[in-house]
């Protein structure tokens, strides 16, 4: 079994190399390889990220088939479903490492700082179940920092966020509490950035 130690430094070397444009994983895929997943898989890592397409998360870490299990939603929110897959690939395959993945000038942050400023009517009710979501994590940045620079307001309510996505997990689920207290489970915050290809690691490390 990989260690979530072992695990996050496989991590920041694949996005090492991914950042300096030096990728060796993402190009080995085989069929000899894909057939012999067909066996099963042991992730060595949990990510749960948003769906943006600028943030691919295989690629952003240089890492193949079978090396991640990933969740992706916009907004990298914490909902049931996404706790449920946290929960089995943590469960069933061993994984002791958990990613939240946010990024920079993510959209669906965006999207909740303006319904905040400018509450609107016309959003369909599944995208504010999204929004709702965020919504917690953010909202205290609105009423003490209603003046700062709106880009400098977007890169905080996206740590915001990932902090309340990661505080979630460790505390919302009793699977997941008790691997973290017995069976050496952790669950970690980070950005990518989407202009320097880096992830930093900023939460729970």
């Amino acid at each position: 079994m990989t260690t979530a130690k072992e695990a996050l430094q496989l991590l920041k070397e694949g996005n090492e190399r991914f950042a300096a444009g030096e990728p060796l994983r993402v190009t080995q895929s085989t069929p000899e390889q894909r057939t012999s997943l067909t066996a099963g898989q042991t992730p060595f890592a949990i990510i749960l990220g948003c769906s943006d397409s600028r943030a691919p998360v295989e690629l952003i870490f240089d890492q193949n088939l079978g090396d991640l299990f990933v969740i992706r939603i916009a907004g990298n929110i914490v909902a049931p479903s996404g706790v449920g897959s946290v929960e089995f690939a943590a469960d069933q395959f061993g994984t002791r490492l958990v990613v939240v993945l946010g990024h920079s000038q993510c959209g669906a942050i965006k999207a909740t700082l303006d319904e905040l400023q400018r509450p609107t009517e016309k959003r369909s009710p599944n995208l504010d179940s999204i929004v709702n979501r965020i919504r917690p994590a953010v909202q205290p940045l609105l009423e003490f920092r209603r003046d700062e620079d709106p880009s400098e307001l977007v890169s905080k309510a996206v740590r915001a966020n990932i902090r309340a996505s990661a505080n979630h997990l460790r505390h919302g689920s009793a699977v997941l509490e008790n691997l973290i207290e017995n069976e050496g489970l952790v669950v970690v915050g980070a950005e990518y950035s989407l202009s320097t290809g880096r992830v930093e690691f900023f939460d729970g490390v």
